[in-house]
């Protein structure tokens, strides 16, 4: 029986290895590797055929250790399956190739205590800054501050947050879109939202935590100054999710007076209140009209395609990183207020919105 060798792991190349190959000192090596200037040309290129030959790549943890800077971001998302988030992670990733920086991408799935983990993990992986869509509102900001660290919030602050952001115009964006409604003939005007209840959006002023109660605030500026009542009913709270939607889609259309429109404050909640008015074969919009918030690729090609809310999403994240990179490289002052970054969203007008059906109208 033959016996069995264990196998020595094929050692690394070293810069000693670069530099016996090339025939140049260590030092020229380590020039080259730190992109120094005072190498020369034909020096430079025997060098850099040498690693290329050995397949060297230099430690770039040493490297970062040595230097107090990894050129790597961290970036937190509540729900990295959002299409939405897709596209800020893309403007991220197209800014940091340009700048030179790399992104940890992480995915809190909406949940504080796994938003705090990743956090932990940004740090131990020394990364430079932090780019971050919170779950919490009120306890990131103090876990990343406390720190003196660079970070950049998007699409959501925490309360009395006063750093860096870049965010959407979202009061002004729901009520340009339910004002859209309302010039069409609709007055039975329902809302999908999250995470606040009726008597908070009919009696007294929401508090400022985020994109979903300045969207109720647009949405309740649009309907009192067109002097229509906010009918408990026609509010609903999808959580912003697929299965949400759909289930408050059932629930509206099964009112004994079913509003003649929804806007609806998320794309996945849109996805379930299409699928509720398709399977109970409601017309869109003979019957129902339907305005969401995001646009993306898939809306057009809905039957009908859907009106809607467009964010600049990629637009936020190029910004988002871009301010980020300017910390990282230019702190602000201990007590400066940072700079927030507001973002125009655009009403996209598709087949899914119409007038309301006669009976409908006032």
């Amino acid at each position: 029986m033959a016996m069995m060798t264990k196998k020595t792991p094929a050692r690394r190349p070293t810069m000693a290895d670069v530099a016996r190959l090339a025939d140049v000192s260590v030092g020229t090596v380590s020039a080259v590797v730190n992109d120094s200037t005072t190498v020369r040309a034909r020096l430079r290129k025997r060098v850099e055929d040498a690693m290329a030959a050995l397949d060297y790549h230099p430690n770039e943890i040493a490297r970062s250790l040595k230097l107090q800077q990894t050129h790597t971001i961290g970036m937190v998302v509540p729900d990295v399956a959002n299409p939405f988030f897709t596209s800020v992670i893309r403007g991220v990733e197209m800014e940091g190739r340009e700048r030179g920086y790399s992104v940890i991408l992480c995915d809190a799935n909406n949940d504080i205590e796994e938003e705090r983990r990743q956090l932990s993990i940004l740090f131990s992986h020394r990364v430079d800054g932090v780019l971050i869509s919170s779950a919490n509102f009120h306890a990131a900001e103090d876990r990343l501050t406390r720190r003196r660290f660079p970070i950049v919030f998007f699409d959501r602050t925490p309360l009395g947050f006063r750093g860096d952001a870049v965010l959407t115009d979202n009061l002004m964006a729901s009520y340009r879109a339910v004002r859209y409604l309302i010039e069409l003939g609709h007055r039975r005007i329902a809302i999908l939202s999250g995470g606040f209840n009726y008597s908070a959006l009919a009696d007294g002023p929401l508090p400022p935590a985020g994109p979903r109660a300045a969207r109720i605030e647009g949405y309740r500026k649009a309907m009192q100054e067109a002097s229509f009542p906010i009918s408990s009913p026609y509010f609903k709270q999808g959580d912003y999710k697929l299965a949400g939607g759909y289930q408050c889609g059932l629930e509206l259309l099964g009112l004994p007076e079913p509003p003649t429109a929804v806007f609806s404050c998320n794309n996945l909640m849109t996805l379930g209140l299409m699928g509720a008015i398709t399977e109970r074969q409601v017309a869109c919009p003979g019957q129902i009209s339907v305005l969401g918030f995001d646009d993306f690729d898939w809306v057009a090609s809905f039957n009908p395609p859907l009106t809607t809310v467009a964010q600049q999403s990629c637009e936020m994240g190029r910004k988002a990183m871009e301010v980020l990179v300017e910390r990282i490289e230019s702190p602000v002052p201990e007590g400066e207020r940072g700079q927030v970054i507001v973002l125009e969203a655009e009403l996209r007008v598709r087949r899914s919105t119409g007038p309301p059906p006669r009976e409908g109208r006032s």
